[in-house]
C-alpha cells in the first residue's frame, strides 16, 4: 500500500492534543476524518509526537497508507481544504517507503517553549505563549540548562502519568536566549518523557527570576523526585518545531 508523510502545522488550542479521544477533537481525529472525505477510506495517522491539548505544532510529522496511488500534492491540497476551518496545515506531502514511521523511524525531535516576557499581557500571542510580567535572566537560564544536557535520570521532570519504560533519556540540545520581549526556550532529543519540555520550562523560569540557582536545577534534577520540580510551564508555550529522520 502507498505511504504518505506529511509535516502538519497546528494551533492546539481547540484541541484534546494530537491522540484520538472518545468525547472531545483531535488532531488526529480532524486529520483522519479529512483524509476519508478525500479518498474515501477510512485510516489510521500515526504522528513522531502525540502533543499534549494546547500544544501547538510548527513541524509535526505523520504517515498514513491509503489503497491506490495519489499525486502527494493533490493530497495536500485536498487535506487542506477538507480541514479548514480548524486550525491545521499540512505544509507538505511526500511519498514514502513503508519502511517509514513517523515516530518510530524519528531519529531526533525539536521542542521550542516560548515565554511573553513584558509587563503587558499578550493579546495577537493569546493562547501561544506562557506570559511572565517579571523580568527574566535568560543568560542565567542558558547557563543553568546545559546541567540538564546529556544522559541523565530526567524523574524529576517526568509526569506522573509518564507511560515511558524508564526516565533515562538523553538531551542533547537545551539552549536559552531573549529575542526582544520573548525568551525562548530550544530543546532537542530522540526522545522525551511525558510533559518533560514543560516541566524543565517552569524550573527555568525560576532561575530567570532569580529564586533558583544553577545549582538548585542541578540538585533539583540529581533528586529524581518529582515533588523537587518547579511548576510545570503552561501548555501554550510549547511548539513541536521539527523532527529529523534518516534518508530511507
Amino acid at each position: 500500500m502507498p505511504r504518505y508523510k506529511l509535516i502538519l502545522e497546528y494551533d492546539g488550542s481547540p484541541f484534546v492534543g494530537w491522540q484520538r479521544q472518545a468525547d472531545a477533537l483531535s488532531v488526529q481525529q480532524a486529520l483522519e476524518d479529512a483524509i476519508e472525505k478525500f479518498s474515501g477510506e477510512s485510516v489510521r495517522t500515526q504522528s513522531a509526537g502525540r502533543t499534549d491539548a494546547g500544544v501547538h505544532a510548527r513541524g509535526q510529522v505523520a504517515h498514513f497508507d491509503l489503497s491506490r496511488e495519489w499525486d502527494p500534492f493533490r493530497i495536500a491540497e485536498a487535506l487542506n481544504y477538507h480541514l479548514r476551518p480548524l486550525p491545521v496545515a499540512v505544509l507538505a506531502c511526500a511519498a514514502v517507503s513503508d519502511a517509514f514511521e513517523a515516530r518510530f523511524s524519528a531519529l531526533a525531535r525539536h521542542y521550542q517553549y516560548r515565554i511573553s516576557n513584558r509587563r503587558a499581557r499578550p493579546a495577537l500571542e493569546h493562547n501561544r505563549v506562557w506570559h511572565v510580567p517579571v523580568p527574566l535572566d535568560a543568560e542565567a537560564m542558558d547557563n543553568a540548562a546545559q546541567a540538564l544536557v546529556g544522559r541523565h535520570d530526567f524523574s524529576t521532570f517526568r509526569s506522573a502519568q509518564c507511560q515511558a519504560n524508564s526516565p533515562i533519556r538523553t538531551l542533547d540540545r537545551l539552549v536559552v536566549r531573549r529575542d526582544g520581549d520573548t525568551v525562548l526556550i530550544e530543546a532537542s532529543a530522540r526522545s522525551f518523557l511525558h510533559h518533560q519540555v514543560r516541566s524543565m520550562a517552569g524550573s527555568l523560569k525560576l532561575v530567570g527570576e532569580g529564586r533558583w540557582s544553577a545549582d538548585d536545577l542541578r540538585a533539583a534534577l540529581e533528586a529524581r523526585d518529582r515533588a523537587r520540580c518547579g511548576a510545570m510551564a503552561p501548555s501554550a508555550g510549547l511548539y513541536m518545531v521539527g523532527v529529523d529522520y534518516p534518508e530511507l
